[in-house]
């Protein structure tokens, strides 16, 4: 199998066909996790695209001392085992520590390097001696060529399983603004590269006490990240953002996904048609 393609769970992630990563920001319940990933499994079997469910049984970095994290390591791993289990989908979350690297391991088939997280180096070693793929965020304080160290340190574990995940860079106080051209940058590592479509439009602290976001521009962003070379796309949704318990402003209704991933689609055989 070429070092640009792996199995997650009987899928196959690559650089050869478009791939989605979605779900909850937070796992608030089972109920609503499970709603969110049949509806998202039935969703992209139709059209026929590759799909692994995201949830975060903590989110570490809340801005507030006091906002919403999750159910916690334990109840949140029984609920992506629940999900894999029962939907028979890959599952992917974030981890934090080095402990969490190793019990996250032994559920999910993904495990994720926070943006923020992005340079620590144990963390880093310590997800890629799991030998588990690695989706690594790239940090908004870093450029796209600088993600290659944190590569390297995914590398030396002789771990070659890794995306990389383009989520918008720091612009000013309270935005994120997205270069396409990291996509390309990235994609010269040889690594599929994802577009974060719903945290690149996030407004980081913009409601003073948590952030806020422009969910209008997820689409099209989606879509332009798509036409520059894309190989997957990364979206959070829940079934009314409006009353998410965390990143709500930046996230998706459901009723919007399915319209959207037929056009990346579309865009996505389109570029492949030109670039024979």
């Amino acid at each position: 199998m070429s070092r640009f393609q792996f199995e997650v769970f009987g899928h196959l992630v690559s650089r050869e066909r478009l791939f989605i990563i979605g779900g909850p920001c937070v796992i608030e319940s089972r109920e609503m996790a499970m709603k969110v990933a049949r509806f998202m499994k039935s969703t992209c079997e139709r059209i026929d695209i590759p799909y692994v469910f995201k949830s975060s049984y903590d989110k570490a970095n809340r801005t507030a001392w006091d906002a919403f994290r999750g159910p916690g390591l334990q109840a949140g791993l029984e609920v992506l085992a629940s999900i894999r289990s029962e939907l028979g989908i890959p599952v992917l979350t974030d981890v934090h520590t080095v402990q969490e690297a190793e019990e996250a391991a032994r559920v999910v088939d993904i495990l994720q390097i926070p943006a923020f997280l992005v340079r620590q180096t144990d963390l880093l070693t310590a997800a890629g001696i799991t030998g588990k793929p690695i989706n690594l965020k790239k940090a908004q304080f870093l450029a796209p060529g600088d993600m290659i160290h944190a590569v390297r340190k995914i590398r030396q574990t002789k771990n070659n399983r890794i995306l990389l995940t383009e989520r918008g860079t720091q612009f000013g106080y309270n935005n994120l603004v997205v270069d396409m051209r990291s996509i390309t940058i990235m994609a010269e590592f040889g690594l599929p590269v994802v577009f974060d479509a719903t945290h690149s439009v996030q407004l980081p602290g913009g409601e003073g006490t948590s952030s806020g976001g422009q969910r209008q521009f997820v689409a099209p962003l989606a879509r332009a990240a798509v036409a520059a070379g894309a190989h997957g796309v990364f979206l959070e949704m829940h079934e009314d953002p409006d009353r998410a318990r965390c990143d709500g402003p930046n996230s998706l209704p459901l009723s919007e996904v399915p319209e959207l991933l037929e056009d990346l689609l579309r865009v996505y055989q389109a570029v492949r048609a030109a670039n024979r």
